[in-house]
Formats: structure tokens, C-alpha cells, sequence
């Protein structure tokens, strides 16, 4: 077991399971492709691709195995390597008994992570951290299925207060640059996202001058009706005198959000934004573990009464580790409700019903075939109801699943 393992075990863990009846017998890998040609205020999608992964169990239901599905978020590449070299072969060559709980009869993730972990430093969350996250969604996926529960009601159970939240917060993620696009077109897809029942919406800020782009939110706003139906999102780019000015220069409009004005890391600069702009920021969706975190509260200058958290799971280490960063929030006073996850993705819709967040990104069309909920899910007055299928759901959304089905086939 790592150092960092170690320092993060689940005491409730039990220490020597009896023998598995449950074993993991295969876990596929491919790459999914999720270009296209949007740009935020830093990179290009053009080449963006990410993980998929398959974790095929030896429990079959109506004549099949049951298989785990997970993918790793969107914003960082796709982590073959990492996966083939060293997390799947570690959970392949591990002794079925390492992997179980303590029935023996499902799989325990936190088991399972820490054979992921084996071996590995402390810090360098950049890259494996991604990986991980990959791998531990496709496992909570099968421990759900495994126990016949949707991941919400298991986690609620597990590790929340037992009653999950039957509906959840979403707003439209969307508002990227595209070369050539009029503010016009801008309108219309905050319009059309209004239309499939969102009620806020954020957009890009940072690749076009001040001015250009307080003209982009003012004609957003004349959709969206209100600024607190609004956030913005500069991707980490500013220096600080940058991200000071539009700091001045958005204040007024009383927005839902700035987010990420400069690098996720840069907690002086974030402290002193936070210092001189009295509505809310956000961040954390370039953050990747709960030391991570730590220091953004130790340091970033952030408020629990008014600021947001975004830690993707997906790209953070998972659940398990997600669950570590929970905690690390409530030791500082914060409050699960001022975490709004990034990624737009059905893990994180389960993880804000079962724990009590503050709702949950989404992005209508865009990222596909990874973004987004169920194909029949419905946004009401912002909100969308989770059902009852086991695990994540990914079988209800049908161009992911058929990817998942030729990588088992």
C-alpha cells in the first residue's frame, strides 16, 4: 500500500475478507475521440480525446457478465499508457480476495483503488490521477450493478445519510469560441439551452478583449433574464492584474460565478481576486486530490459561505478519493451544498443526488458521447430527476453505450 493510501484508509474497511465469490476476469481500454473545433481561453479541442474502460466481472446476469463502465471526464487526454502499463495489470495479477468486501459476494472500490495505487508516490496527480478516476467509475458502476442499486441510493447509503436527493441543480455549460462566430449565434445556444429547460448558463470569457466579451455577457443576459442566472469562465487564464480588471469590470453585474480568473495552482493570485471581488468565484476543476483542495482553502483566499468547489471525480482519483476531498471540505466548515462538480457527466449527477451538492454541471451536445445525462432524462425548471437503473446508467445513453459494447464484444 502507498504512502498515500496509507495516510487515506477507510476504517471501516475489513482487513481479511473471506474467499471472493466475485472476481474481475478482464478490464478493457480504448480511446474515444471528443474533438471538435470549440475553444476556451486556453486550449482547443480539436485534438481532445479521453479514456474509456470495461471491468468485466465473473457475476452474470440473463446469461452475460456484468461489466463496469467509466470514461475520464473531458479537458485531459486519454490515458492509455498509464492503463495498460501499470493501473490494469496490477488489478488483474491482484489475488481475487484482495478486491472483495467483506461478504465477499461484491467488490470493495477502495480495495480496488488501493491496488490501482500500489507502488505509486505521493503527488504527480496531473496524469495517473485521471487514469484512476477512469478505472474507479468503472468499478463503482459495477458495485452497484453487482448490488442491483443505481450508484446514487448505494452511495447514499454507504457513505451519505441514506435519503438521496431525488432531483439535482444543472445548469448549461457551454459559450465556447468558435473562429468566426457572431455574438448572434452566441444567443442562440444559450436560448436553445433555456428551451430544454435549463434556467442558468455559463460561457466563456478571456479569449477576446474586456470589451469584446462584457458584450457577450450583456447580450446573454438579455436571454437568461437575470445576472444570477449567469456564470463566466476564464479557464485559468489571467495574470493578476488581468484577472483583477475583469474582476472591477464584472462585479456590478452580480453573476452567479467568475471562475478559474488564473492558474488552478496560483492560490496567491486567487486570494487576492477573492479579496477585491465581493460576488462569487469558483474552482477546482484543474484540482486532483484532497491535498490539493486543502490547499486552496488553506491558501486561495475562497469564502464556504458563497464560493463553489468543482472537483471533477472523474479526473481527481474517483469516488474514493472524492470522498476524501468531502471530508477535507467539512473539516475546513464547508458545506457539500457548495460543491457544483465540472465534468457534465452522469457519475457526477449520481455523486450530487447521493451526497447533498450543490447540483452538477452539463453540457447539452457538446463532449459527446461522453457529455451529458440519459438520452430520455429531462431538465425541469433546472432540475433532472435520476432513476432507477442499476450503476451509473450509461446502458440509457446509446452512442456511449454501443462503445462500451464493441469494446466487450
Amino acid at each position: 500500500m502507498t504512502a498515500m493510501s496509507r495516510s487515506n484508509s477507510t476504517p471501516s474497511r475489513v482487513a481479511d475478507p473471506p474467499a471472493a465469490s466475485v472476481r474481475i476476469v478482464d478490464v478493457r481500454e480504448r480511446a474515444a475521440s471528443l474533438r471538435s473545433d470549440i475553444e476556451n481561453a486556453v486550449i482547443s479541442f480539436a485534438e481532445m480525446d479521453t479514456s474509456l474502460v470495461a471491468v468485466v466481472s465473473s457475476v452474470e446476469r440473463d446469461g452475460r457478465p456484468l461489466v463496469g463502465y467509466g470514461f475520464a471526464s473531458n479537458g485531459r487526454y486519454a490515458q492509455g499508457g498509464i492503463l495498460r502499463d501499470r493501473l490494469i495489470p496490477r488489478i488483474l495479477r491482484a489475488p481475487p480476495e484482495e478486491l472483495v468486501d467483506g461478504t465477499g459476494e461484491n467488490l470493495d472500490p477502495h480495495r480496488v483503488w488501493d491496488v490501482m495505487m500500489a507502488n505509486e508516490k505521493p503527488g504527480g496527480h496531473g496524469e495517473r490521477s485521471v487514469a484512476v478516476g477512469a478505472l474507479d467509475m468503472a468499478v463503482w458502476d459495477l458495485v452497484a450493478k453487482i448490488g442491483d442499486q443505481p450508484l446514487y441510493r448505494l452511495l447514499a447509503e454507504r457513505h451519505g445519510d441514506g435519503r438521496p436527493d431525488e432531483r439535482v441543480f444543472v445548469y448549461a455549460a457551454g459559450g465556447y469560441y468558435w473562429p468566426g462566430r457572431p455574438v448572434a449565434d452566441l444567443v442562440d445556444e444559450v436560448r436553445r439551452y433555456l428551451d430544454l429547460g435549463y434556467t442558468h448558463a455559463k460561457i466563456k470569457i478571456g479569449a477576446a478583449p474586456l470589451e469584446e466579451d462584457l458584450a457577450r455577457i450583456e447580450a446573454v443576459l438579455e436571454v437568461v433574464g437575470s445576472a444570477e442566472r449567469l456564470a463566466v469562465d476564464a479557464n485559468g487564464r489571467f495574470d493578476l492584474p488581468t484577472a483583477l480588471e475583469y474582476a472591477r469590470a464584472l462585479e456590478p453585474y452580480g453573476l452567479m460565478w467568475y471562475e478559474e480568473p488564473g492558474d488552478p495552482l496560483d492560490f496567491e493570485l486567487l486570494r487576492e481576486v477573492a479579496a477585491a471581488y465581493r460576488e462569487p468565484l469558483a474552482t477546482g476543476e484543474n484540482l486532483f486530490s484532497r491535498h490539493d483542495t486543502r490547499n486552496l482553502l488553506r491558501y486561495g483566499g475562497l469564502r464556504a459561505t458563497s464560493d463553489v468547489i468543482q472537483v471533477d471525480p472523474s479526473l481527481s482519483y474517483g469516488v474514493v478519493e472524492y470522498l476524501r476531498v468531502l471530508e477535507t471540505l467539512r473539516e475546513h466548515g464547508w458545506s457539500p451544498r457548495r460543491c457544483i462538480p465540472h465534468g457534465g457527466h452522469q457519475l457526477t449527477l449520481h455523486l450530487a443526488a447521493a451526497l447533498h451538492l450543490g447540483g452538477n454541471e452539463s453540457y447539452p451536445g457538446v463532449f459527446q458521447p461522453i457529455g451529458g445525462f440519459a438520452d430520455d432524462a429531462v431538465i425541469e425548471g433546472g432540475y433532472v430527476r435520476l432513476d432507477e437503473e442499476p450503476g451509473i446508467g450509461i446502458e440509457r445513453k446509446a452512442p456511449l453505450y454501443r462503445i462500451f459494447r464493441e469494446m466487450t464484444a
